[in-house]
């Protein structure tokens, strides 16, 4: 008896990124919780890019926690520019990478985030492309691996 086993092996991910961050979800419920719920989204959107460009680019971003809790601290808020920056720049050669038609990179932080809070509504509108850019990333990755 000739018995043959064929294996289908799919380009999905075995486990799904979220698709759903949204700006207006993200500032009331983090008003609510206080910012916790702040940290933990930003903390999913620093894992979330591991697991997507980490096999390609061949680095790691440091955890959102990690950050906000130590190296804040210790570099006077520098810290957090360098971070952001750096999570735009992976962020922006991604969206590339992957053929995604985005506009987003460091520029987007260095206008929005921070002249943009000149205006008070810049580092919201920075978020939200931050949101909207994760969110194609991560349809992409669930879609295609």
């Amino acid at each position: 008896m000739d018995t043959q086993t064929t294996y289908q092996t799919s380009t999905a991910p075995v486990g799904q990124l979220k698709t759903n961050r949204g700006l207006l979800k993200f500032v009331l419920l983090s008003l609510i919780t206080f910012g916790i719920y702040g940290i933990v989204v930003m903390s999913s959107v620093s894992t979330d890019i591991n697991v997507i460009a980490s096999r390609y680019d061949g680095k790691k971003t440091m955890h959102y926690c990690l950050l906000i809790f130590i190296i804040a601290g210790i570099t006077c808020g520098i810290g957090l520019l360098v971070w952001y920056h750096n999570l735009s720049t992976r962020i922006s050669n991604e969206l590339k990478r992957r053929g995604i038609a985005y506009d987003f990179s460091a520029g987007t932080f260095w206008g929005w985030y921070v002249l943009g809070s000149l205006i008070i509504v810049g580092p919201f509108i920075y978020t939200y492309k931050l949101f909207k850019a994760m969110n194609l990333l991560s349809e992409h990755y669930n879609v295609n691996g």
